[in-house]
């Protein structure tokens, strides 16, 4: 599944995506972690040192390669200059996978391990840096990241999370109709839900499929608000987390001694993921894919590589989770002498 993260800034977005990606390592599903806020705190919210967390690659600083790994033979798509963040799949063209090794993994993820074993790979935008400033915005690092979910092919029980840029940046691209399930985390409080009514607006016409997560609650008062401002998209709540206190001043325990209401608020989650599952909509995905890209193409895409990129769309493909290849069976056990 296809995950986001949403919310405010300051909302605990970072922390709830990065308690729910250890969540899923420790139930043993593959998943790549993804750091699309402007402000870079998944890998240290993962147990990264800030000095590690710095040397992560950015995934904005390597699109040359993603973009030349994903045009592979597509007959489409003349060269990867002319290769825009929108720009679709095709025949021919390189699917990423969630399990696989490949260049794009090899250049701008890192595996992090957690507790008991579990580990994940872990792809940031990266940071604004000095030649950005004034220049340049966070969407052009972000753009990357939209390449490759338009190329990503899941299957059950795998996983993509995306810690996304706060507030209703997050429209600024078609990245907004790239996940499974939305998860807006919402404080019980005047703001925090303004961001949920922008959002579920915003979203009306393409299918999202939004789940608000109420964060800091401390009281059966906090649930009630959040239920009389959202309704039935209030799918769970978090209170307070000694465990995440803990962690955020860089001492975490065991993830096993997160509270035993937390654990369950983080099982729910997977629980509305795997559900969404059934109603996975392949052809309206590379639809939305589709009108995204036409759409940037007139607007901007089309000046800035001097070419008509809507003759990059391939009318008669649909990304499909057919076309991930088979696991290779497990090799029969030895037989006695």
């Amino acid at each position: 599944m296809k995950i986001a993260f949403v919310g405010k800034g300051g909302s605990g977005k970072t922390t709830l995506s990065s308690l729910f990606i250890r969540h899923l390592a420790a139930n043993e599903a593959p998943v790549v972690a993804v750091d699309a806020d402007i402000n870079q705190h998944l890998g240290a919210a993962l147990g990264l040192t800030d000095d590690e967390a710095a040397a992560l690659p950015a995934l904005g600083a390597h699109l040359p390669l993603i973009k030349e790994y994903l045009r592979g033979s597509n007959p489409r798509i003349a060269s990867a200059d002319s290769m825009i963040k929108t720009t679709p799949p095709g025949a021919g063209s390189r699917l990423l996978r969630i399990t696989e090794d490949n260049p794009v993994y090899e250049a701008c993820a890192r595996t992090l391990p957690l507790d008991d074993g579990d580990s994940v790979r872990l792809m940031a935008t990266g940071p604004f840096t000095e030649s950005d400033l004034g220049v340049a915005c966070y969407h052009s690092k972000v753009g990357a990241v939209e390449l490759c979910l338009n190329h990503l092919v899941d299957g059950p029980d795998e996983y993509v999370v995306v810690d996304m840029t706060a507030g209703s940046d997050s429209f600024a691209s078609g990245m907004f109709t790239r996940f499974d399930v939305t998860f807006l985390v919402a404080e019980p409080t005047r703001k925090g839900v303004s961001v949920y009514r922008q959002y579920k607006e915003y979203a009306r016409d393409f299918g999202v499929v939004l789940k608000v997560v109420g964060n800091k609650v401390q009281g059966p008062e906090d649930i009630e608000f959040l239920q009389d401002e959202v309704g039935e998209d209030l799918l769970v709540t978090f209170g307070h987390s000694d465990w995440v206190r803990a962690m955020e001043r860089g001492r975490p325990a065991a993830f096993e001694l997160l509270e035993a209401s937390n654990r369950l608020a983080l099982q729910a989650l997977q629980d509305a993921a795997e559900d969404s599952y059934a109603h996975r909509d392949w052809s309206r995905y590379t639809e939305q894919m589709v009108h995204f890209h036409l759409r940037n193409a007139e607007s901007w895409g089309n000046a800035k590589t001097g070419v008509d990129l809507a003759e990059q769309v391939d009318p008669a493909f649909v990304l499909h989770e057919a076309l991930v290849s088979p696991r290779p069976a497990p090799l029969p056990a030895p037989q006695p002498a």
